[in-house]
């Protein structure tokens, strides 16, 4: 399982490590939009964080009771729910990739397409980054400082780390 601000890298890592592993690769943020289909923003628009977070709950237990290993990119804020965190914690190990908010910003741009980073995405990084950073840690069997790595670095240090 892998967790992480929006911008660490949890889908390009995943991918990699997956096909690493020879494991199935499901991220959580596409898990709720086949099921719903609509994407995250739309979801936001018209149901609000709330019914994502629901949806995002589903993804991840569906992800958990999925047969065989998985590599599970897990959305940046499924971490607030303490359900979440219980369920992260017994599906496997969890790998925290762990950036910077400066690194964070530079990655994900202007914000488009995450409803959370409006009007001013460095601002929101900041600000979910300090909210979030204890839960990611609480739940973290492995950190992987990811702000001067390619992902194919990042999945080397996670496959040793998980060796």
């Amino acid at each position: 399982m892998l967790v992480g601000m929006m911008g660490s890298g949890k889908t390009a890592v995943g991918r990699r490590l997956a096909r690493r592993l020879g494991w199935r690769y499901l991220d959580s943020d596409e898990q709720v939009e086949q099921h719903t289909g609509r994407t995250v923003p739309e979801i936001f628009a018209s149901d609000g964080e709330r019914a994502f977070r629901a949806e995002e709950t589903r993804a991840l237990a569906d992800a958990a009771a999925a047969p065989g290993p998985v590599v599970l990119s897990a959305a940046g804020g499924s971490v607030r729910d303490a359900g979440n965190r219980d369920l992260l914690r017994r599906a496997g190990s969890v790998v925290w990739l762990r950036a910077r908010p400066e690194t964070l910003s530079a990655r994900v741009g202007d914000g488009a397409g995450r409803p959370l980073l409006s009007p001013d995405p460095a601002a929101a990084i900041s600000r979910l980054d300090a909210e979030r950073r204890p839960f990611y840690a609480e739940v973290a069997d492995v950190v992987v400082d990811v702000d001067d790595l390619t992902p194919d670095q990042a999945v080397s240090r996670i496959a040793e780390a998980l060796a």
